[in-house]
């Protein structure tokens, strides 16, 4: 595929589209490696990484659960199975994070501008390796420095599922640019 094909093939494949063939190592060294190329304004390089790969990802699944149940009033245990059980699905988790510049020397949006860049980097690869992927930001990522050991200034931004998944992926169209687009 050419790059215009990857970025128009780009999609969010769910965990629980995921079978179990395994994800390599080193496709995710690979997934790592395209997303340092990321641009980066001032070159603070603010994406930080935790690669979550076998017993890890349950772990993460109980504590998003117990933490879930701990504090949503409006428990669902649909949701609790859910959080509890997507992490075990998924070939590999990369938790995303951020490195706030300690001297701030840039906004704030840009650093978090930085990481989404890293991001789709790995998705892009990710897409034209045949691999399924997902960034889900749940409320509960306000919690993960109880779960990982973050940096002072280090923030969770979401986690990249990845997965391998048998079948087609619904299409997508969007909407005419035309009509987000002013000339002037």
């Amino acid at each position: 595929m050419d790059l215009s094909e990857i970025i128009r093939n780009r999609r969010s494949v769910m965990p629980v589209q995921y079978n179990t063939k395994p994800i390599a190592k080193e496709q995710i060294n690979m997934l790592l490696e395209v997303a340092n190329w990321a641009p980066t304004h001032k070159k603070t390089e603010p994406w930080r990484f935790k690669v979550l790969h076998g017993e890890s990802q349950g772990k993460l699944g109980a504590f998003l659960a117990e933490k879930y149940k701990e504090t949503d009033p409006k428990f669902s245990a649909f949701k609790y199975n859910k959080l509890q059980e997507n992490p075990k699905k998924a070939g590999a988790i990369i938790a995303i994070c951020m490195q706030r510049d300690p001297n701030e020397s840039i906004p704030e949006w840009e650093e978090v501008a930085a990481v989404a860049m890293a991001v789709q980097n790995m998705w892009l690869t990710a897409t034209d390796m045949g691999i399924g992927s997902y960034w889900s930001s749940p409320g509960l990522i306000k919690y993960m420095d109880e779960f990982f050991d973050l940096e002072l200034g280090e923030t969770c931004l979401g986690f990249f599922y990845l997965g391998n998944f048998d079948g087609p992926i619904e299409e997508r169209i969007p909407g005419p640019i035309s009509e987000k687009t002013v000339w002037i």
